[in-house]
């Protein structure tokens, strides 16, 4: 009976790590799309509910990684039930960074603000956003489901939100060159499209993770980490096309 107990007691552990790596996922996903439509409006009051948010999701990083050190020491798992623990410390921090990379956007809307910006730009940065919650969202399906392949098929789809970013780069460099009232708005802009590029590179760490999780091996190092930017070149006058 005693041992029935123990091992009800260890599943309601590991059952409790997993659904709040759920919570904390669908959290980070409300604040990555509400500081977007809050930079894209100009929504104050939206952007503050983001930073807000920010501090509940911290908390719950905090309270899931003392959870599973404690099952780690109570309980010495082994094997899968290891890894599922493991896994879970380093998806919540991931998820904790996406939480800091949204309230980071929301704290650029009062300068974006008080500055006009073309609006092709805007619809540039949407867009890219809705690269990095696809993502976002898909991998946090694969964890529920434990489904390797498709965190695999998450994986190999960081490139296209690596592209998308640096032509938003490129885009807005023209601005700035063309006219040095556009620099602040757009700089701005520039900070959001990284700190929303990298959003997508830690749902491709989610996805890494899931795969090492249902298998038990780390995927290889092949995936392309350079930023691109670095190879842009000063764009032609008048050359630069807008984004779709």
């Amino acid at each position: 009976m005693m041992s029935e107990h123990i091992v009800t007691s260890y599943e309601d552990e590991l059952k409790f790590i997993v659904r709040r790596i759920s919570e904390m996922g669908g959290q980070a996903e409300r604040m990555v799309e509400q500081a977007v439509a809050a930079l894209t409006r100009g929504d104050a009051g939206l952007a503050q509910t983001v930073v807000s948010e920010d501090v509940l999701l911290d908390a719950s990083q905090r309270e899931l990684d003392e959870r599973a050190i404690l099952t780690i020491a109570k309980r010495q798992p082994m094997a899968v039930d290891l890894r599922e623990i493991v896994g879970a410390i380093r998806i919540s921090n991931d998820l904790e960074r996406i939480g800091d990379l949204a309230k980071n956007i929301a704290k650029r809307v009062l300068a974006v603000q008080d500055h006009p910006h073309p609006l092709q730009l805007v619809r540039g940065i949407e867009h890219l956003s809705e690269l990095a919650l696809t993502q976002l969202k898909e991998v946090l399906d694969a964890y529920a489901a434990r489904d390797h392949d498709r965190a695999i098929a998450v994986r190999e789809g960081d490139d296209d939100i690596d592209a998308m970013y640096t032509s938003i780069f490129r885009e807005l460099l023209t601005y700035m060159m063309e006219d040095p009232r556009n620099i602040t708005a757009c700089t701005h802009l520039l900070f959001s499209a990284k700190n929303i590029e990298r959003i997508g590179d830690h749902a491709t760490n989610i996805a890494e993770t899931v795969y090492y999780i249902n298998t038990g091996e780390q995927l290889g190092l092949e995936r392309p980490k350079d930023d691109r930017t670095t190879s842009v070149s000063q764009p032609d006058e008048g050359a630069a096309a807008p984004l779709r």
